[in-house]
C-alpha cells in the first residue's frame, strides 16, 4: 500500500500471493521493491501501481534494497542467501554474495541495505553483519554480535547502521572503514530502532514483547513512553525531517507520532496529543 506522509491512501499494489515482509521506495519514489512469503521479490511502478519485474526465490524474501540509481536490487531471506539483480537486465540470472560455499549467512537474512554506490550490507540471525563490495561481489568485512540480529536499517543522514540484537542497540558506521561505533544495552529486547535524522540525540524503539513505543537519549536513558498499539510493535522509523516517527504493530495498524507533541505540523494543528 502506498500512502502520503499524512496517511492519505494513494494506491494499492496487487500481485503478491503471500504476506509482504518488506517494502522499499527508490530515492525518487518512482519505483518500489517488495519481498514476500510467496517466494518472490517484485519491482513496481509507483505511478501506475503496475508490477514491472518479479524475481523468483526458493523461500520467503524477508528484506530488499534498491541501489541509489534503482538499477540493481539486493534481496535476502529464509534461504540464508543474498542475491543481487541487475534491473537493466531483468531476465538475467542474479549473482549470489558469499565468502565461502553457497550461503551468505548461517541463519536467516533479516535485513539487507545498500550503502553508497558500491556497498551492500547484510545482517542475519547468525549474529553477523557483513559488508560486501558489490563491484567484485566479494566480502569486505564482518562484525559479530552474540545474539541474532533482529533489525538493521540505514540512517543516511547520520551515515550509520542502526542495529538491534538481544538487548543491544548499536549505531555503526555504514562503510566498513568507518569508526565510532556506539552501543547501548537496554532493559528490554528492542525489535527495531531508528535514530533522529537531524538532532541525532535520540532514538525510538519498538518491542515485540509489549505494546509500547519508547524514545531514548543517546545515553540510553528513557525519555518518553507511549502506548497506543494493542499488539507487539515490530518496526519504527523517523521521518526524514525528524518531525515525526511511525510505528507498525501486530495489531494491524501504523501509528504516526510527533517528535514535539503540540507543535503545529502536518496533521497536528494546535493539538496537544502526541499520537
Amino acid at each position: 500500500m502506498l500512502r502520503e506522509w499524512t496517511g492519505d491512501w494513494i494506491g494499492t499494489f496487487l500481485g503478491h500471493k503471500g504476506a509482504v515482509w518488506c517494502t522499499k521506495l527508490s530515492p525518487d519514489a518512482s519505483r518500489a521493491a517488495t519481498g514476500s512469503a510467496d517466494f518472490t521479490a517484485k519491482i513496481w511502478d509507483t505511478y501506475s501501481g503496475h508490477p514491472l519485474h518479479s524475481f523468483p526465490h526458493n523461500h520467503i524474501v524477508r528484506s530488499v534494497a534498491l541501489s541509489p540509481s534503482s538499477s540493481h536490487l539486493l534481496t535476502g531471506g529464509q534461504e540464508k542467501k543474498v542475491r543481487i539483480f541487475d534491473l537493466t537486465r531483468p531476465d538475467a540470472q542474479p549473482d549470489f554474495l558469499s565468502d565461502s560455499g553457497p550461503l551468505s549467512h548461517e541463519g536467516m537474512v533479516k535485513s539487507v541495505v545498500w550503502v553508497g554506490d558500491h556497498t551492500g550490507v547484510s545482517a542475519g540471525e547468525d549474529g553477523l553483519i557483513k559488508w560486501w563490495d558489490l563491484r567484485s561481489r566479494q566480502l569486505a568485512t564482518t562484525i559479530t554480535f552474540p545474539n541474532p540480529i533482529t533489525s538493521m536499517e540505514l540512517s543516511p543522514q547520520t551515515n550509520r547502521l542502526v542495529v538491534t540484537s538481544g538487548t543491544t542497540v548499536a549505531f555503526i558506521p555504514s562503510l566498513p572503514n568507518g569508526s565510532g561505533t556506539h552501543s547501548l544495552t537496554l532493559p528490554y529486547s528492542p525489535s527495531s530502532a531508528s535514530v533522529h535524522p537531524i538532532l541525532q540525540d535520540r532514538f525510538v524503539t519498538g518491542n515485540s514483547g509489549d505494546e509500547w513505543v519508547r524514545v531514548h537519549g543517546m545515553d540510553g536513558e528513557e525519555r518518553e513512553l507511549y502506548k497506543g498499539h494493542h499488539g507487539p510493535v515490530h518496526c519504527v522509523e523517523f521521518s526524514p525531517d525528524g518531525e515525526m516517527y511511525a510505528s507498525g504493530s501486530e495489531d494491524g495498524t501504523i501509528r504516526l507520532w510527533q517528535t514535539t507533541p503540540g507543535k503545529s505540523y502536518g496533521l497536528w494543528q494546535g493539538q496537544t496529543n502526541g499520537n
